[in-house]
């Protein structure tokens, strides 16, 4: 491997939150390619921050990270070993794209194209548990990494949630962490998966061929009470992202991975 120093774009990584997640980037592409062997133990601490020119506490959070995923363990007494190549993801980070595309140290970027008010169709209300006609609001919001546009975002929501989503700025990044932060508490979601020929409004912001096969996720987002917070549906550009299920006695999870151009 090497002395490596941790860098992007050219130039050192400055914050400190900055560094360890593109570390755990690092090293997750490192494990993804088999680099270290299934079982196979990482180097230490004090190793990998020789060798990435970064402190032993960047190692250890990107470490944290790494384990939060599912691709190493610790074991008293031994280093960090290496669980496998099958990545898991936290609920947020399937949940909210931005929350994905930090952990990827990746730059995630939005912009609004249109965001209004309007009846819920049979589909939505029958997706949202609500009455035919009620008001819901629609945000249109075409999703970026850095600066490239790689999927366009179709968002439902209930009127209740319209109101803080409206007060938003058209770029914000997250509208789960707004959400969030003013009291709403996801507690599970959804996903259907399946592709999709795109649309002229799919093919104008994503700058595709009309009728290009799209990776389509539908997400339904709901509270404690099962009561349903969102219904959007995701349309990615082909060979942006993929989506991977690691199966196991123990647990069963989606993984949403960066796709190769």
């Amino acid at each position: 491997m090497g002395d490596k120093a941790l860098e992007r774009g050219g130039g050192s990584v400055k914050s400190e939150g900055a560094q360890y997640r593109k570390l755990a980037a690092n090293m997750r592409r490192e494990i993804e390619a088999g680099e270290f062997g299934n079982n196979g133990r990482l180097p230490s601490e004090e190793s990998l921050a020789e060798q990435y020119k970064v402190s032993r506490g960047t190692v250890r959070n990107a470490l944290a990270l790494l384990r939060a995923n599912g691709l190493v363990t610790s074991r008293r007494g031994t280093r960090r070993v290496v669980l496998g190549t099958a990545r898991t993801q936290s609920f947020e980070e399937l949940l909210s794209f931005t929350a994905w595309a930090r952990a990827q140290g990746e730059e995630p970027g939005a912009r609004t194209m249109h965001s209004r008010v309007r009846a819920a169709t049979v589909a939505e209300a029958e997706a949202l548990q609500l009455d035919p006609g009620n008001e819901v609001t629609e945000v249109l919001r075409l999703r970026l990494l850095g600066r490239v546009p790689v999927m366009l975002e179709r968002t439902v929501y209930p009127s209740r949630l319209g109101t803080v989503i409206g007060r938003l700025a058209r770029d914000s990044a997250s509208h789960t962490s707004a959400l969030d932060s003013s009291g709403v508490v996801f507690a599970d979601s959804e996903h259907t998966i399946d592709v999709v020929a795109a649309d002229q409004t799919d093919a104008q912001a994503l700058g595709c061929v009309e009728g290009t096969g799209l990776l389509r996720e539908i997400r339904r987002a709901t509270d404690p009470a099962g009561v349903p917070l969102l219904w959007s549906e995701d349309r990615f550009l082909p060979g942006t992202v993929s989506f991977a299920v690691h199966n196991s006695a123990s647990v069963s999870s989606l993984a949403r991975r960066r796709g190769i151009r």
